[in-house]
């Protein structure tokens, strides 16, 4: 176990000005507050602490983050609290190190859950100082080197949450080095047969070319020299879960890969790494489509280099990664690579002789900051964090395409992303009000896959709503949490605006009229926190209209209970077929007039029903099979959780439902914005080449819209068909039914309810 002056030393050596009363407090309070402590493999708890130190320092980092490594597990393993940390080390170092501290007695359901929580909190103290993140991937670094002590389960679900979690992340803040050493352990405990198998032909491949890699380096020092060029050269294979992952993505065996052996050439400016790829491809022949250019166009962690993949000595294929000295200190450390020192307040507000100076990063540094302000701006605004867990597991993939708006704007986007993923990476309101998009010009569906070097455009609708099914076209975690937000404030918008629709006929049935304000006042008595919570539920059958009455007019509304229970008793003496849940049994069927209908009740009188639009309907209503259209009698059932059903008055069906859950509807057609209804026909035609053509002419030419079309018998003669319709009224149907009628290949054809 390193000594205390050893730790001090480590830290001195890169940084003579670190603050050593502060070191050597951290040590000997974090040894105590451990004590006796054991971990799994049965060392002194405080060993842990102590090797997630000295991997900070192997990173120089400052002395306040090397202080925040010992001390970070304190406060969830032992009695200390945040409060003696902000007393002892300053009000700095304890954000740091409660940044880091898991939360403690989660009332959750699922351990997926707890996962997701104390992900979503170390995301915003990452967010607020990136220490946070390089303690962390320190302390899973250690926990991934000592995994064997661990107990079988353990090891699997801390591995899982390494490989999608925490090695990605790593890479996404430019950390390669930690990152391959994340993966290499993870992949060695969730895949043991694989990672023998790999690491063994990787052995065969090594005793097969031995010697090539100092061949083809020493082959390098030389063509460069040659050239006059001054350049660092090593060679590298590589690591076992790289190899795997790209046999596996791309379905090919380890000798069809390119980029088992690389090599990297470190220069001292920009101008020499384009010297060296113009000689390297000038001495050997070049693989194509192996070349990509990350020092013009960076990746969004920040890393720069040339990627190019030749063939070497001995018709071995080589990549070839060329790049700066700092660029390839950011490739290795990432954000670490970015620390300046700069002058500022004491760290320990209190005087206790603290450091001086603090560690913080260059804004300039963009890339990866926007990355965790955008993942940040998601988790806030995100309904749960098992969705935000999700969202991030999504945007930590690496393989990514460079798109450029109109205006020569770059947006980096995963590989697989839409214009709609570029929509939504332009901004979230871009995305929700998309309604078309063109790349290089060309009008393209929504859901197309983007290329690198992509100009898209996106055309947008200020009326426009986000469809839920957008969330299956997406692939970023940005796209699918503004998508499921917007669909989830639309469908509450809609519940309401039923829900107040439901309650304007209550109120009219017991002659009163309704208003928001009197509802409002109700609230207290109907166990709802806000007026829209009160008028969602009512639409979905959760809150009774009767109960709501019953808070805002009770008198009134037994009287009109009284009243429903007479008429219900006469209608029954009479037959009388009941079709609402009307005060009365007077009600109006809906129709394309405005005539008033009853079912040999009673006269009718003047009760208003809830309209019902078209298939595009802006309030939470489902055309049941069969569909319905102006013109048809129709009758709504209030179906919990979903909304209104709308059935044909002849529709099976319909005698499925209570008679207290059906309600009036009504149509509400606007000439002037016309819109389509769902219906279903049955045709029956001779089975021979041409005949669906001709079917199919005929709906076309009378304005018709196929939603669907199933084939139910087909025999060697004759075929059955059933075809979803999109008509605009019962006029419009009877004209496709007869002009089908008419066809000498059609048999027989009608409408049909199901």
């Amino acid at each position: 176990m390193m000594r205390q002056y050893e730790l001090v030393e480590r830290v001195q050596k890169y940084d003579p000005t670190a603050d050593e009363a502060l070191l050597n407090r951290a040590y000997v309070y974090a040894m105590r507050a451990h004590g006796n402590q054991k971990r799994a493999s049965g060392a002194p708890y405080f060993s842990h602490p102590l090797e997630v130190a000295a991997i900070l320092t192997d990173l120089k980092l400052d002395d306040a983050t090397i202080v925040t490594a010992l001390l970070h597990d304190v406060i969830e393993d032992t009695d200390t609290t945040r409060t003696e940390i902000d007393q002892l080390f300053g009000p700095e170092i304890g954000a740091l190190v409660d940044g880091l501290t898991k939360i403690k007695r989660l009332d959750l359901v699922s351990k997926k859950a707890e996962q997701a929580e104390n992900f979503r909190k170390l995301l915003i103290a990452i967010s607020s100082d990136i220490r946070v993140l390089l303690v962390k991937l320190a302390d899973r670094l250690h926990n991934m080197r000592t995994l064997e002590h661990m107990k079988p389960e353990a090891r699997k679900r801390v591995s899982e949450e390494t490989l999608e979690i925490y090695a990605p992340l790593a890479g996404r803040m430019g950390m390669q080095a930690l990152r391959d050493e994340l993966e290499e352990h993870a992949f060695r405990w969730l895949n043991p047969e694989a990672y023998r198998t790999v690491t063994d032909k990787l052995q065969e491949l090594r005793e097969r070319n031995e010697g090539l890699v100092e061949e083809i380096e020493a082959a390098l020092q030389k063509m460069l020299a040659d050239a006059g060029m001054k350049a660092e050269v090593s060679g590298r294979e590589k690591k076992p879960y790289s190899v795997w992952s790209k046999m596996a993505n791309k379905q090919i065996s380890m000798e069809q890969l390119s980029d088992i052996y690389a090599f990297r050439v470190i220069v001292e400016t920009i101008d020499d790494c384009y010297r060296v790829l113009g000689v390297a491809h000038q001495t050997w022949r070049t693989v194509p489509g192996r070349f990509k250019d990350y020092i013009s166009t960076p990746k969004q962690n920040n890393y720069q280099s040339i990627h190019t993949t030749v063939v070497g000595p001995r018709h071995q294929r080589v990549e070839l990664q060329i790049r700066t000295r700092a660029m390839h200190s950011v490739a290795e450390y990432g954000v670490a690579a970015h620390a300046l020192y700069k002058d500022g307040q004491k760290v320990n507000g209190s005087g206790n002789g603290a450091s001086a100076k603090t560690l913080v990063f260059s804004d300039k540094e963009s890339g990866p900051y926007q990355w965790l302000r955008r993942l940040v701006e998601t988790l806030l605004e995100g309904s749960n964090p098992e969705e935000f867990l999700e969202h991030t597991k999504l945007e930590l993939f690496q393989d990514q395409v460079f798109c450029f708006s109109p205006k020569g704007r770059l947006i980096a986007l995963p590989r697989g992303a839409t214009p709609l993923d570029f929509a939504y990476a332009v901004h979230t309101d871009v995305g929700n009000a998309a309604v078309s998009a063109y790349v290089n010009g060309r009008h393209v569906p929504i859901d197309t896959r983007l290329r690198n070097g992509d100009e898209v455009e996106i055309k947008t609708s200020k009326s426009h709503t986000p469809p839920a099914a957008w969330e299956s076209l997406v692939v970023t975690g940005r796209a699918r949490s503004a998508i499921r937000r917007a669909a989830r404030d639309a469908i509450r918008r809609q519940y309401a605006e039923l829900g107040r629709r439901l309650l304007i006929s209550a109120f009219e049935r017991i002659g009163e009229s309704y208003s928001d304000e009197r509802v409002k006042k109700a609230l207290p008595r109907l166990s709802h926190k806000s007026l829209d919570d009160l008028l969602a539920a009512v639409a979905r059958n959760e809150a009774k209209t009767e109960d709501v009455l019953r808070a805002v007019a009770p008198e009134l509304a037994a009287t009109a209970r009284a009243a429903q229970r007479t008429a219900e008793e006469q209608g029954k003496a009479k037959g009388w077929l009941r079709l609402t849940r009307a005060a009365t049994s007077k009600l109006r069927l809906g129709s394309s007039s405005d005539s008033e209908t009853t079912a040999g009740g009673p006269p009718a009188g003047r009760v208003r029903g809830i309209p019902i639009r078209g298939v595009k309907n802006d309030m939470p209503v489902l055309f049941e099979a069969g569909g319905a259209v102006p013109g048809d009698r129709i009758v709504g059932v209030l179906a919990p959780g979903e909304g209104i059903r709308v059935f044909q008055i002849h529709s099976p069906r319909l005698q499925e439902y209570e008679h207290e859950r059906w309600i009036d509807v009504a149509w509400d057609v606007d000439p002037e914005n016309p819109e389509r209804f769902p219906a279903l026909i049955s045709v029956t035609a001779p089975n021979r080449p041409g005949t669906l053509a001709e079917i199919a002419d005929v709906i076309g030419q009378s304005g018709g819209n196929i939603d669907n079309l199933k084939m139910l018998r087909r025999a060697s003669d004759f075929t059955e068909l059933k075809i979803g319709l999109e008509v605009w009224d019962l006029a419009h149907l009877n004209q496709i039914i007869n002009g089908l009628k008419a066809k000498a290949v059609v048999t027989k054809v009608e409408r049909v309810f199901e």
